[in-house]
């Protein structure tokens, strides 16, 4: 009886904070607004810190794919030294490769707060983006698929991290930790492994990285409210084919259209602002702010998201339709990519993260050249 006394315990406590969630988002003011960095000359595709390394090819199992995956962790190292690191490692045959076994890595970075002693008291807001691009044509870049979204990620952690030490650092000292769940929140981003199909798109040729984690995730054991991993998961934000100019985001699930609603407010308030760069005609980048509950369909698009959307994660899918009109083509490079649509993307998604996450109040001035960060770091070799 004790037993399942804990159990209905448990899932009581889950329903309750999937249930205030959506109350749980605190709006930023327009000062607040105006401090959130757009990326400056870090997208520059010829020499931009975050997204110029990446615009190589990267097939899962080459030097690319190493030389991307080092981008990442040294990025973390370096600026973000209070995230935690972890890698998920697995391999598979594929049909292009036939019995030999391809590795698929890939990187976990997360940040919670500091007195959270176990990992599954912590509801992560977990954004994700796969690194990996086609292994044919040769030579294929994929700079809207996947290597813009991979720098977003970089863009939206280092924007919020000064602001997420301030916060926690204040509860501290006054004393409001351990009061409920609305404390325990943390973020979490993933770089994820083999998304592309080798040959052709089906269940078993397609989502290599994803699946294995999900299924890593649904098996591991951990202490605390939540018993998984997958169930630490208050919303998993994919991030694809990102970069283009004029694109346009349907909301794909009813049951995460308030969360598209408010990246869509967001939106709508940085151009109320004029913070935005660009002036997308004849709508703007989130299209479907008003849509109805009857309108939504079974209909999404196959990606990453999937394998988590399978085992009851709620998805936010940030993904454009129609698909850029450079897609699975030699002319996804950086040459092709709209620069001010991807900044601008920098500053929707991070006001996004920033409210989520409650940090009116707490985002510095933007930052100035020349400010050193802090050096200590975490680190975990695999999950």
């Amino acid at each position: 009886m004790l037993s399942f006394r804990l159990i209905q315990s448990r899932v009581l406590l889950q329903l309750l904070l999937a249930a205030t969630a959506a109350l749980a988002y605190t709006r930023l003011s327009d000062a607040s607004l105006a401090r959130v960095p757009s990326g400056d000359d870090d997208f520059d595709a010829t020499s931009g810190k975050l997204l110029a390394p990446i615009l190589i090819p990267r097939v899962p199992g080459t030097p690319g794919s190493e030389k991307a995956r080092r981008h990442f962790a040294d990025f973390f190292a370096a600026q973000l030294p209070r995230w935690i690191v972890e890698w998920h490692n697995s391999t598979s045959v594929t049909p292009a490769t036939g019995d030999e076994e391809v590795p698929f890595v890939n990187l976990v970075v997360r940040r919670d707060p500091p007195w959270a002693v176990a990992e599954g008291d912590v509801a992560r807001l977990t954004l994700a983006a796969h690194y990996d691009s086609l292994y044919r044509p040769e030579g294929f870049i994929g700079a809207v698929d996947s290597a813009a979204p991979c720098a977003l990620l970089m863009h939206v952690a280092r924007s919020v991290d000064r602001a997420l030490t301030s916060k926690w650092d204040a509860m501290l000292a006054n004393g409001e930790v351990g009061g409920g769940l609305e404390e325990e929140k943390g973020l979490q981003i993933i770089f994820i492994d083999g998304e592309e199909a080798w040959v052709e798109w089906t269940d078993s040729d397609s989502l290599y990285g994803s699946r294995a984690l999900a299924e890593k995730w649904e098996s591991t054991s951990q202490e605390g409210i939540h018993s998984t991993p997958l169930q630490s998961i208050s919303l998993f934000m994919l991030l694809d084919l990102l970069g283009a100019a004029e694109p346009r985001i349907p909301s794909y699930f009813g049951k995460t259209h308030w969360a598209y609603q408010h990246l869509a407010a967001a939106e709508d308030r940085l151009r109320g602002l004029s913070i935005l760069e660009t002036r997308p005609e004849p709508h703007p980048f989130l299209v479907d702010n008003q849509k109805r509950s009857y309108e939504f369909t079974r209909g999404f698009v196959q990606d990453d998201h999937v394998p988590f959307l399978e085992r009851g994660v709620d998805v936010l899918h940030l993904i454009p339709t129609p698909f850029p009109a450079v897609w699975h083509t030699m002319d996804d490079d950086g040459a092709h990519l709209d620069i001010p649509t991807l900044r601008d993307w920098a500053k929707i998604i991070t006001v996004f993260v920033a409210e989520w996450m409650d940090l009116e109040g707490f985002l510095p001035p933007l930052q100035q050249d020349g400010e050193k960060t802090d050096t200590r770091h975490s680190k975990k070799d695999e999950l």
